[in-house]
């Protein structure tokens, strides 16, 4: 007898006596209810998504836009001060040609990601997003790009109601 078996007396159980009804039970399903929230920074930047708009806040103290949108300036850690309206066009600051699938399969035509600063929004401020309409020649660091949205009955109020950011042509932004 070891130690433990002195102090408390009985039978150690297993999985195997649980499995072969050796022990009473009963299993139960609750009928749980839950809900869940991004914050309210986050709750409302998936909202405009779905209505097709970008939007950041504002630090009036330090003067910067922030997106994506946050209630809190990590610059000068005050509130921010207001919702601002940004336009979903940008420039590429940084790129990568994937030849791995989001499952991590390898693929014969490569994923273009990176990240977008976005007209309106502070410098260096932007969203890491797909690329599409150009090839892994024609991509580059400096591109303008603009949004490729889905239609809206599509939208579902996530990064992923834009397509991907394709090359901005003449006269548009």
């Amino acid at each position: 007898m070891t130690e433990r078996t002195k102090k408390w007396p009985g039978v150690e159980l297993g999985a195997a006596d649980l499995l072969e009804g050796k022990v009473t039970q009963t299993r139960f399903r609750p009928n749980a209810k839950y809900s869940w929230a991004a914050g309210e920074a986050m709750s409302r930047f998936l909202e405009e998504m779905r209505n097709g708009r970008l939007v950041a806040r504002t630090c009036h103290s330090c003067k910067r836009v922030l997106f994506p949108p946050r209630m809190f300036c990590e610059g000068c850690f005050r509130p921010t001060d207001t919702w601002t309206p940004i336009r979903d066009t940008g420039t590429i600051e940084t790129f990568s040609v994937s030849y791995l699938d989001t499952d991590a399969r390898r693929i014969q035509e490569p994923i273009l990601v990176g990240v977008v600063s976005l007209d309106g929004a502070s410098p260096k401020m932007g969203m890491m997003h797909y690329f599409g309409e150009m090839t892994k020649d024609e991509i580059r660091i400096g591109m303008r790009v603009k949004a490729a949205w889905k239609p809206s009955e599509e939208r579902r109020g996530s990064v992923l109601d834009i397509r991907y950011f394709r090359p901005l042509r003449e006269g548009e932004g």
